[in-house]
């Protein structure tokens, strides 16, 4: 793996991460403007700290060694949660301003994914 592509892992590996656990600790923690938000897209309450716990989770999964295949369904599980938060948001007319940091935590999970490590990857023998 070349120095660029690592530099380019590590920036979305990280912003990616941060995001994440930033909001997933709010979604645990059920803070009251993160629900009000929440049910105002049509989400029952109970939804919320679920979601939270699964990004943490999957944060963790990303950033440790080895488990390539449970770094697929991390990496494949960000992306549908954000693109369904993104579709949430138009499909309820909110202002561009809160669909920008679903599509910015899409575009970080393809990078992250792609310019990952070949140790991070599934590898096949042929």
């Amino acid at each position: 793996m070349s120095k660029r592509n690592r530099i380019i892992y590590w920036i979305a590996t990280g912003w990616l991460a941060l995001g994440m656990v930033s909001t997933g600790i709010v979604q645990v923690l059920q803070l009251k403007e993160e629900t009000e938000f929440i049910e105002k897209l049509g989400y029952p309450s109970y939804l919320i700290p679920f979601l939270g716990v699964c990004k943490i989770l999957g944060i963790i999964v990303v950033l440790i060694p080895k488990f390539p295949l449970l770094k697929e369904w991390a990496y494949t599980g960000f992306f549908f949660m954000m693109s369904g938060a993104a579709f949430s948001h138009i499909a309820a007319g909110n202002p561009v301003k809160d669909i920008l940091p679903c599509l910015l935590l899409i575009v970080l999970t393809a990078l992250s994914w792609y310019f990952r490590p070949l140790n991070r990857k599934i590898v096949s023998v042929k």
